[in-house]
């Protein structure tokens, strides 16, 4: 996965509570195998109505999502996320994420942020003020900047270094391929193994 520093950009202000899964990409939308192509089913249900804040045309192009607490809550499917990053998200930032939805952000690359509503609120203000307002959300400092405000957030030690890293399940895995061989070279022979 693409490590995540630092990304500035432009964000959008879905200012919804409670957006659920199935709101961001439908279930009619899961007929895919692969882990691509959802992007074009991304709020499919909401953009149908033309005053929808994404069909806004001085919002095209952002990279970064504003949102109401809550945000991902619902069905545990990755799909959600995968529609987000595919459409050129690489931040949302709202006051609080599913726990699942935010887990499964962090292992493509897409950087959940909560920051405090009223945190939130102005930054919503200023973006719909100012609709090219770039935001710049700092993963190595931890901080969100722009907009006039400068906040702070919190991030687990972990997920913030598999973050810079660029590394998914898999590349944490293979991080340890060095070990792992070790091991399996130490292993009595009498114990079950699989083929190379």
């Amino acid at each position: 996965m693409r490590p995540f520093t630092t990304h500035t950009g432009r964000a959008v202000p879905l200012d919804r509570p409670d957006v659920d899964t199935d709101q961001i990409v439908a279930a009619s939308a899961l007929r895919r195998i692969e882990r691509s192509g959802f992007g074009r089913y991304l709020f499919a249900d909401w953009r149908k109505d033309p005053s929808f804040v994404m069909n806004d045309p001085r919002f095209e192009g952002a990279t970064i999502l504003l949102s109401g607490p809550n945000f991902g809550c619902g069905s545990s499917r990755e799909h959600a996320v995968w529609a987000l990053e595919e459409a050129g998200f690489r931040s949302l930032i709202a006051p609080s994420f599913a726990d699942i939805f935010r887990s499964n952000c962090t292992k493509v690359g897409l950087l959940p942020v909560e920051l405090p509503g009223e945190s939130v609120d102005a930054l919503m203000d200023a973006v719909r003020a100012e609709p090219g307002t770039e935001l710049t959300v700092d993963l190595v400092a931890k901080v969100v900047t722009g907009g006039g405000l400068e906040a702070p957030f919190d991030i687990d030690g972990f997920t913030r270094s598999r973050l810079l890293e660029g590394l998914d399940d898999i590349g944490i895995t293979l991080a340890h391929e060095a070990e792992i061989e070790a091991f399996e070279r130490a292993r009595p022979a009498r114990l079950p193994s699989l083929p190379a």
